[in-house]
């Protein structure tokens, strides 16, 4: 096999040759400054030729690899731990020629682990993680003598080599699990911001769908106007008692009426936002809620919508205690598809969750708007509750489901979330502490926010 085709993409490794290319004359450069310093400029005795050498074979191996592939290709996973256990390799001869343990540039042997645990799988970070370890702990007793400048260098105490060992392993540990711990939040971001980008552009097709709708009834205006005109004209010429053209009058009448209702549909479809219309602006609340719901409502779960009397909102206290305030009108904004779905999701959640029934609710007062949704299920984990909204949040609740443990990856959720907030809305999470128990979700919107134009929206 040609190593141009050795070098080839894996899902497994997201690690570029070009990253590793670039790391490496990091370390060329940095090795290069040091051993010239401590040789020249401080006087140590190095076995300079050897030293040089090595530092030498790693810039002739990045060299050879940025003439031999091109520096966008990603390595698969085998090659990748190759070319990070060379450079382990590589140090370690370094470390070897210049005081094993002893030399304090001994922690550098955890770079390439730190990368591997950045871009690889944990196997292959074990293995360089392994290997890393293995030359730290043989420099504890086999290394060449530490540079002085002295004739006799300094002997240090087993002790403080068992130490630097011991540092040198806690370093590699915590670094590999710290930035593997990164790596991953950051994957999981990235999945969860793509999968909400393919929900927001999924409801800008939605809107989009009105400036279609729009420009097919300026299109088909004009043909159906000439079409309503032809047969109008065809049934002034024609005679209606002439019983052999009866059939074609009638014939004519219904293209006629049918040409009519086409253009009354295409002037709904363009009928202006000021207009009221319940799929259009001026949807209340309370139908943005029956909206969100609808769907899951004939399921195993009662969900019950809770609407309150026009002109009345229950208005919860602080103390848990309701209040009715009279005279409030209800909060009406125009219909959004991010909003609506959105609901639709925290209350497919709450139906997922609860064991019988499920609570939707809207209240409102001079000032906010909020929705609460509760059901009666085991409510929410005390580890999960403040991570909530974050993509990818394991949870597994304390019942069993369909024959199955529940366990959930929180997507659903963190889209639901970015959504209504991008809407103005702030969010509540809390378990009911009375019975039934179970968990509430409460979103609230400003009576301003809840009412301004989606384009007005920050």
């Amino acid at each position: 096999m040609s190593p141009r085709k050795a070098l080839t993409l894996s899902n497994d490794s997201r690690l570029r040759l070009q990253t590793i290319i670039r790391l490496r004359w990091i370390a060329v450069s940095g090795q290069t400054v040091a051993v010239l310093i401590c040789h020249f400029g401080l006087g140590f005795e190095l076995p300079l030729g050897y030293v040089l050498l090595l530092i030498a074979l790693s810039a002739w191996l990045n060299i050879y690899l940025r003439l031999r592939f091109s520096g966008r290709h990603r390595l698969n996973e085998t090659n990748a731990v190759v070319l990070l256990g060379y450079d382990i390799v590589q140090l370690a001869g370094l470390l070897f020629l210049t005081g094993g343990i002893s030399n304090p540039f001994v922690v550098l042997l955890v770079a390439p682990v730190t990368v591997s645990a950045a871009t690889l799988p944990v196997r292959s970070t074990f293995i360089l993680g392994a290997g890393a370890l293995a030359c730290a702990a043989l420099f504890i007793n086999y290394h060449m003598p530490l540079p002085w400048a002295d004739s006799a260098p300094p002997v240090l105490p087993e002790l403080y080599k068992l130490g630097q060992f011991s540092a040198v392993l806690a370093t590699t540990v915590f670094l590999a699990l710290y930035v593997r711990r990164l790596a991953s939040e950051a994957r999981q971001m990235s999945a969860a911001l793509s999968a909400t980008e393919l929900v927001l552009a999924r409801e800008q097709r939605l809107h989009a769908l009105d400036g279609l709708a729009a420009a097919a009834a300026h299109e088909l205006g004009t043909p159906l106007a000439t079409i309503s005109l032809v047969a109008h004209e065809l049934q002034r010429d024609l005679s209606p008692d002439q019983v052999a053209n009866k059939e074609l009058l009638d014939d004519l009448e219904l293209l006629r009426t049918q040409a009519v209702r086409c253009r009354e549909i295409l002037q709904k479809l363009t009928r202006a936002p000021a207009v009221r219309d319940p799929m259009h602006a001026g949807v209340t609340i309370r139908q943005v809620i029956d909206e969100a719901s609808e769907p899951h409502r004939n399921g195993r779960v009662l969900v019950e919508v809770l609407h309150q009397g026009d002109g009345t909102a229950t208005v919860p206290s602080t103390r848990g205690a309701s209040a009715t305030r009279h005279g409030i009108a209800e909060p009406e904004g125009q219909r959004q598809p991010g909003i609506i779905y959105g609901l639709s999701n925290l209350i497919e959640n709450a139906v997922d969750y609860a064991n019988a029934r499920v609570s939707v609710s809207a209240t409102w007062d001079e000032d906010t708007v909020t929705v609460s949704i509760a059901d009666d299920g085991p409510g929410f984990a005390p580890t999960v509750i403040e991570q909530l909204g974050e993509p990818y949040v394991r949870a597994q609740s304390a019942k069993k489901l369909h024959g199955g443990e529940r366990s959930g990856l929180g997507l659903g959720f963190f889209i639901a979330k970015t959504l209504l907030e991008r809407s103005g809305a702030e969010f509540e999470f809390e378990n009911r502490a009375t019975p039934p128990g179970g968990a509430i979700v409460r979103v609230t919107w400003t009576r301003e926010i809840f009412g301004r134009p989606h384009t007005e929206r920050g």
